[in-house]
């Protein structure tokens, strides 16, 4: 690999670490903490622009992909989340958390390939 992409994935990274923090503290200030929206959306968001990327900007896919949107998005956050939200006596909110994150990922993700698709 060479050395400048894995240094430009590396920095989408982190970009994209600041960019999943700064959008689950504004989410949070709108909808409380009570359940974890910020990460919640995060995840979603995140499903869809990789699907996206993935088609449309094959080339870019490795920077943008793994490094943006691999820091940007968290799937151990939300598996955190679900278990204190299980944990604190939440059990419905816990099962919104863990199935709606994988149901809507999987139709952003969708979404976003098929978007990519046409774009392409």
């Amino acid at each position: 690999m060479n050395p400048l992409l894995f240094l430009a994935a590396a920095l989408a990274g982190g970009v994209g670490a600041v960019l999943r923090y700064l959008a689950d503290i504004g989410v949070a200030r709108f909808a409380g903490r009570r359940f974890p929206w910020g990460i919640f959306l995060v995840n979603i968001s995140g499903s869809f622009a990789l699907g996206l990327v993935a088609t449309a900007l094959p080339q870019e896919a490795f920077v943008l992909g793994a490094g943006l949107l691999g820091g940007y998005t968290t799937f151990s956050t939300a598996m955190l989340d679900t278990v204190a939200l299980w944990r604190d006596g939440e059990g419905r909110s816990a099962a919104v958390n863990a199935i709606g994150t994988l149901a809507l990922g999987l139709i952003a993700a969708g979404l976003g390939i098929a978007l990519g698709t046409v774009l392409r």
